[in-house]
């Protein structure tokens, strides 16, 4: 159970590595855009807001990482907590897809690191 609870972890982390890329770096590019919904001129408005939000998503995604490297069950579940509500709170105020994309795996990620404790 700690293997499938560690792996659902690590995608959790891979998710947010890949949500930083995309706010950090690709933001305004059209794969950037498309995975937002963004014209060029809004994404071009808000790229400095964008990156800080990717960093945001890195720290989760580091947080994630170390309760992996450190076998951490409190940092585990700090963080999957946190991701958990940052995509609640993205669904409630941005899209809906948040839900499925962010809070969705991470919920099902800390119901694995709880059960397997």
């Amino acid at each position: 159970m700690i293997v499938v609870a560690n792996v659902l972890v690590a995608l959790v982390a891979l998710i947010h590595i890949y949500i930083l890329v995309l706010e950090m770096f690709l933001w305004t590019t059209p794969r950037g855009r498309a995975a937002f919904g963004l014209t060029p001129e809004f994404a071009e408005q808000t790229r400095a807001l964008a990156a800080n939000q990717g960093l945001y998503n890195g720290f989760l995604a580091a947080g994630l990482i170390w309760g992996l490297i450190t076998g951490s069950l409190s940092a585990k579940i700090f963080f999957l907590v946190c991701v958990a509500i940052a995509g609640l709170y993205g669904a409630a105020t941005a899209s809906k897809r948040i839900l499925y994309v962010q809070a969705a795996p991470a919920a099902l990620a800390l119901i694995f690191v709880l059960i397997a404790g």
